[in-house]
């Protein structure tokens, strides 16, 4: 612990932005990483009870989506659900709706970790390059430096390159937790879409498209009786 301390002191003052970029990226991969292990464990359960309900019923499909509000997946499967006798474009248009409000919260934490990856390099190099400076201005070039002379200066460039290996550590770090979150919502895209499918076409099989066709035979009978208006003759 002490040899680690003592080289983040050798790197400089730009070590310290760079500590506060990976203790940023730390926290966004624990708070993603708790937001999806929540999600994933509980939603398949989620989908099958409203579905298993929506076959039957939709108002208890919509209460146990209603139930489960603190999941994205719960807010997809409500959106339509609480409509009253929608068109089937309609429950589509709630469902594309919903779904797009809870891709933009899945991608949380995205746009920092793209800038941690893109800003952790550069610094890292910045780094670099302050720290040759001073080393070279320390240099006596000419005036006929001595061996530890030259060794200091060796020190120094070695010290100064910790910045940049510094750097791309936070970045190589930052990038892998980004491309796990795309990963993860790419895949979450997809089964929203399949979720999606599946629940419409339920509703328009099982509720909208009988009820149409009922409403259409009823339509379709006679609304009165005709009668003769003759008058009786005799």
């Amino acid at each position: 612990m002490t040899r680690v301390y003592d080289l983040f002191l050798q790197g400089g003052p730009v070590m310290w932005p760079l500590l506060g970029l990976s203790v940023i990226a730390i926290s966004c991969a624990l708070e993603r990483a708790w937001f999806w292990f929540r999600l994933l464990t509980k939603e398949d359960r989620i989908v099958h009870d409203v579905l298993e309900a929506a076959r039957y019923d939709l108002r208890e499909a919509a209460k146990i989506a209603d139930y489960a509000q603190f999941l994205p997946i719960g807010r997809f499967l409500l959106a339509p659900l609480r409509l009253r006798q929608p068109t089937p474009e309609t429950f589509r248009l709630a469902m594309e709706a919903a779904g797009d409000k809870e891709f933009i919260q899945m991608r949380k934490g995205d746009k920092m970790l793209e800038t941690i990856i893109a800003v952790a390099p550069l610094l890292g190099l910045l780094g670099t390059v302050t720290g040759l400076i001073g080393t070279f201005n320390n240099l006596n070039i000419g005036g006929g430096g001595s061996t530890a002379d030259a060794s200091q200066a060796a020190a120094g460039i070695g010290e100064a390159l910790l910045t940049t290996a510094a750097g791309m550590m936070v970045a190589i770090i930052a990038l892998l937790i980004f491309r796990t979150l795309i990963t993860l919502q790419a895949r979450q895209m997809d089964y929203f879409t399949e979720v999606g499918s599946e629940l419409e076409l339920i509703y328009r099989q099982v509720w909208y498209e009988p009820f149409v066709e009922q409403r259409n035979a009823y339509e379709s009978l006679p609304s009165s009786q005709e009668y003769d208006t003759r008058p009786i003759e005799g």
